[in-house]
């Protein structure tokens, strides 16, 4: 039936009337809104998109569709008023862990473990879309020269991340262990801290990198150096000349432990 001086409307007679336009926009925008958020709180409590999709008779595709779209505005939103992403992975190699937050004799034993070099390395990746993550890594010399590395924020998806993450520890015998943002915050900003204070400054890239931690308040409070004072063990890439000018200048001869490369 024509409505004269008004728009054919299909979806309108799928209502036995005629109905305005915007009216049956609301209508199915509304019910796209409890689908989503339903979807929402199903990924939030970890079911796969499968598992939603099964639960609330969708097609996997179609859940797959919602939750990158939701995503991605997520994503516009945070980026447009500075805030972070949620944490994804936030770990550290056993080593460390054990040095800084590990309980009992194997905590003891980690010097031998960690081959008296004092690294660690800190990987600390972020997500607020699906299967998209940024990634950062921090290689950190707890005992003296503060961040001595860094990977600025690496954009990945879900394989990669998870690549990536095992490249990562890959050097690490000991392998990995999860940590919270705070106590990643203290390892790296503590050491900064630390080495800035000996007259050592942190690696150029961790300029690039040291806002994906967001801020640190200051807690834990980790103690850094070994035995009570600084201990610089040597790389092939460090300038030792130089940086054992700066101790004996900003510590004192005889106030500090000096490792010399092998090799």
């Amino acid at each position: 039936m024509l409505h004269w001086g008004r728009e054919i409307d299909p979806l309108g007679d799928l209502f036995g009337c005629w109905l305005p336009k915007f009216i049956l926009a609301q209508f199915f925008a509304s019910m796209n809104s409890d689908i989503t958020r339903e979807i929402l709180e199903l990924r939030e409590r970890k079911l796969t998109p499968k598992q939603i999709a099964r639960k609330l008779e969708m097609k996997p595709s179609e859940v797959t569709a919602i939750l990158k779209n939701s995503a991605v505005q997520i994503h516009k939103e945070r980026a447009a008023s500075g805030e972070l992403a949620p944490i994804a992975n936030c770990t550290v190699n056993g080593a460390c862990y054990e040095h800084f937050f590990g309980e009992g004799p194997q905590a003891k034993e980690t010097e031998a473990i960690e081959g008296a070099r004092g690294l660690s390395l800190v990987f600390v990746s972020r997500s607020d879309r699906f299967e998209r993550y940024t990634a950062c890594t921090y290689l950190v010399d707890y005992w003296c020269l503060g961040v001595k590395d860094a990977i600025p924020p690496q954009a990945l998806n879900g394989n990669q991340h998870a690549e990536f993450l095992q490249i990562c520890y890959s050097g690490y015998p000991e392998g990995f262990r999860d940590i919270t943002l705070e106590q990643a915050r203290a390892i790296v900003f503590g050491a900064v801290d630390y080495a800035k204070e000996l007259g050592l400054e942190p690696h150029p890239d961790f300029e690039k990198a040291k806002a994906h931690l967001g801020q640190w308040d200051g807690e834990p409070k980790l103690e850094f150096g070994r035995g009570g004072k600084p201990c610089f063990v040597s790389g092939s890439h460090d300038d030792s000349d130089k940086i054992l000018k700066t101790l004996r200048c900003k510590v004192g001869q005889g106030k500090f432990d000096y490792i010399a490369s092998i090799g």
